[in-house]
């Protein structure tokens, strides 16, 4: 699950450099929607999953055509009061989501017994992976995704070269948002029991941001590689030091220490045949500039 978010942040995150703490908006508004849908309105969860997945990709449309004109610190402080207002929307709205005692959502296979629906949603999350690498794969190949990288290295130069910056942010923050929100569904579907303060935490979309920093957000396999490590760290540090805001900090600590000493993440320093398929080391601009002559 995680591994496919942090894939799916990359694809605005690694090619555009917007770094948004905000995504696990998305991801709550996936599992909210498709636990709405469900329980509700009755509908099937095989329909309920892309149904949802596709509001919350219209509305991050809306957000994205908002958020994209802010940049650098501005657009993280805006991603971080995203959250905050669906944390807040979700909790007051008590007679459709259950407030702050969450939605029970039932499961999609109840004559199955929990080993064996673990590895149903094993092979759910799996494909939801392999459908964001596929989809990142892609982008890194495209024009499409020759635009964005242009974006990172100079957004003005990008756009005098005729490049659509605003269309391409839009679309690039909406895709990213379209696989998180599926994850949040398959959450919802997976572990049943939804509570806002975990759905809509800040700390899902540093763990996004952590795992591709950690792993190398230029590489197709950064933010898995990110992924295999961060998320059962996460889950040491819970143990070990309890249910508090100190597991929080050690978080934190650890994605200062990376942004510090590992900014081009693990895959960088490997030789590049280890490396698998990775963004293109030739400038976005010069590509653009030769295209356009």
């Amino acid at each position: 699950m995680y591994a496919a978010m942090a894939t799916s942040w990359n694809l605005l995150g690694g090619f555009t450099g917007y770094v948004s703490l905000g995504h696990s908006a998305f991801f709550g508004l996936g599992a909210y929607g498709t636990g709405l849908l469900v329980t509700r309105l009755d509908v099937p969860w095989a329909l309920a999953l892309p149904v949802s997945a596709l509001l919350v990709t219209v509305f991050a449309v809306g957000v994205g055509v908002a958020a994209v004109r802010v940049r650098g610190a501005s657009f993280v402080i805006v991603s971080i009061a995203l959250v905050s207002m669906m944390n807040l929307v979700v909790q007051g709205w008590r007679s459709l989501t259950g407030g702050s005692t969450g939605l029970q959502v039932p499961s999609p296979f109840p004559g199955l017994h929990r080993g064996e629906t673990h590895m149903v949603f094993f092979h759910l999350f799996l494909v939801l992976l392999g459908l964001a690498l596929l989809s990142w794969w892609y982008v890194s190949r495209s024009r499409f995704g020759a635009g964005l990288r242009a974006i990172r290295e100079d957004e003005d130069k990008a756009e005098s070269l005729g490049v659509p910056t605003a269309a391409y942010k839009v679309a690039a923050f909406a895709l990213s948002a379209l696989f998180v929100a599926l994850a949040g569904g398959l959450y919802a579907l997976w572990f049943g029991s939804l509570d806002p303060i975990f759905v809509f935490s800040i700390l899902i979309g540093s763990y996004m941001v952590l795992m591709s920093l950690l792993g190398g957000v230029r590489h197709l396999y950064g933010p898995l590689l990110g992924a295999l490590i961060v998320a059962p760290a996460g889950e040491y540090f819970l143990i070990a030091l309890g249910e508090t805001q100190v597991h929080l900090a050690a978080t934190g600590v650890l994605l200062i220490l990376v942004v510090l000493f590992m900014p081009e993440g693990i895959l960088s320093r490997l030789p590049r045949r280890g490396r698998g398929p990775s963004i293109p080391e030739e400038s976005a601009g010069q590509r653009l500039e030769g295209a356009a002559r």
